[in-house]
């Protein structure tokens, strides 16, 4: 049994939260969430949300946290000519394919991109952490030069190159 579920989650000014018809329903200044409930149990009273698994605890908390905060990934773009320019609705990454590569946003994901980062922000933890690993997958940074696309702060294990062979005489 989880721990988490003896810990009830406050539910912060401006925001409402619900449970109705198989559903948790979370509004609030950034916009609204609603989470399914399969299988478990959510309720809400006095302004307190409690949960029978640890798993519904941390989608609620993860909801509440997302329509009064909003959630934020940043990738970091490295290597000569990669770049990454934003065209409407479509993420167009030049990563020294022949062609750019261009991405669709899925809807409630916004972009911003600044030199070489590329900021995925939204209010489902889920959605935003699905986009931003799309986006790294594109091209995943390789071990020896490092070049491609990272999450901030993500540490790339370097690989030494090849040696040249000295001969001895």
């Amino acid at each position: 049994m989880s721990r988490l579920i003896k810990k009830s989650i406050v539910v912060p000014e401006g925001v409402s939260a619900s449970v109705a018809s198989g559903a948790f329903t979370v509004k609030g200044p950034k916009g609204e969430l609603s989470v399914p409930l399969r299988g478990g149990e959510l309720s809400v009273a006095d302004g307190k949300i409690s949960a029978g698994s640890g798993t519904l605890w941390a989608l609620a908390r993860n909801a509440v946290a997302g329509v009064t905060e909003g959630f934020v990934k940043n990738l970091e773009i490295e290597g000569v000519g990669y770049r990454a320019v934003l065209e409407g609705k479509e993420l167009v990454l030049h990563l020294g394919y022949a062609l750019p590569v261009r991405m669709k946003l899925p809807e409630g994901i916004s972009v911003a991109v600044e030199k070489n980062m590329v900021k995925v922000s939204g209010i489902d933890k889920d959605l935003v952490g699905r986009a931003a690993a799309e986006i790294r997958a594109m091209k995943k940074p390789e071990p020896y030069k490092g070049k491609g696309i990272r999450y901030q702060g993500e540490v790339i294990r370097r690989k030494a190159g090849k040696k040249t062979a000295s001969s001895s005489a």
